[in-house]
């Protein structure tokens, strides 16, 4: 069963007091991962990861990272295998070389050793076994670093003070100078890039109609805010855990809501790869792109770095 994040994650509260006790444990894993071997190899790597879990576009970087690169090099992407996370590793295997290993180290020696070679790691910042040339840390702007607490009491997977490892931070969203200004007291030298997400295919909804919208990620406020922007009128939201597997009684469940409410039905591309397995069921879904602010300064210093 999947849980849905926590709200006192957003802000402290009593629960994070009582649970505070357990960071601790998360403390201590950090601890014994950091003393890790690190694995050196002549492959160029990038890593885009995060700190807050989950929700803060770091799949969308790695295909804009992809798309920006690979008349420079042969790509591989590398995400480690979770059963749950079918729908992300349908997304990268359409847009280049997926590797899924069970163990990141290990994928490396599916890649010929050629400075022509570029693996790019979707997640596996906490991940000490290996080393980058380049590590980036993404943040949503909407949920920023949340209460500033680690797991359980928060949502941090290691303490902010770690940014100061890390060669730079991407910012998903509108610009968020408190973010950013937190960010800078653990590393004042770090780069900061930020980018908007945009809606590719806007003329294949009909914008006089209501919509109920449905949508398994990790901040779905910023999938509701994509829509209103553009004009899609949401007359219905159902939200679900990120990367939730959709069952038949979930999907006649949205189905009779929206009959019965007269409304078209509408999802994310990532949710999409889960349910068109579904007979008759009419559904649009929104292709969405990554605009990059300052774009030449962003390539010219991933170009630089590796």
């Amino acid at each position: 069963m999947k849980l849905f994040k926590p709200k006192f994650w957003d802000k402290n509260n009593i629960i994070v007091f009582i649970l505070w006790p357990l960071t601790l444990i998360t403390r201590l894993v950090i601890l014994i991962k950091n003393y890790k071997t690190s694995h050196k190899t002549n492959i160029k790597s990038i890593c885009v990861g995060n700190i807050y879990l989950g929700g803060t576009g770091k799949t969308q970087l790695v295909i804009k990272l992809n798309e920006i690169l690979k008349k420079k090099y042969k790509i591989f992407i590398i995400k480690k295998y979770y059963k749950n996370q079918i729908d992300e590793q349908k997304l990268l295997s359409k847009k280049a070389n997926l590797i899924l290993p069970k163990n990141r180290i290990f994928s490396l020696n599916k890649i010929k050793n050629s400075k022509k070679n570029l693996a790019i790691f979707d997640d596996g910042l906490q991940d000490k076994s290996l080393s980058y040339n380049l590590s980036i840390v993404c943040f949503s702007s909407i949920t920023g670093v949340g209460n500033g607490k680690l797991l359980p009491a928060g949502p941090l997977r290691e303490s902010l003070s770690k940014l100061s490892d890390y060669s730079a931070v991407f910012i998903n969203g509108k610009k968020n100078k408190y973010l950013e200004n937190k960010i800078k007291k653990y590393n004042k030298n770090i780069k900061i890039f930020s980018g908007e997400y945009f809606l590719k295919n806007k003329n294949d909804f009909d914008l006089k109609s209501k919509y109920l919208v449905f949508c398994g990620i990790g901040t779905p406020e910023s999938f509701f805010k994509l829509l209103k922007e553009n004009k899609i009128k949401i007359e219905k939201k159902i939200v679900y855990p990120d990367h939730y597997n959709y069952k038949f009684s979930d999907i006649d469940k949205i189905k009779k809501i929206a009959k019965e409410n007269k409304l078209k039905i509408l999802t994310t591309e990532k949710d999409f790869t889960k349910i068109n397995k579904f007979n008759n069921f009419n559904v649009k879904f929104t292709n969405i792109d990554l605009y990059i602010n300052n774009y030449k300064s962003f390539k010219r210093f991933i170009i630089n770095n590796l």
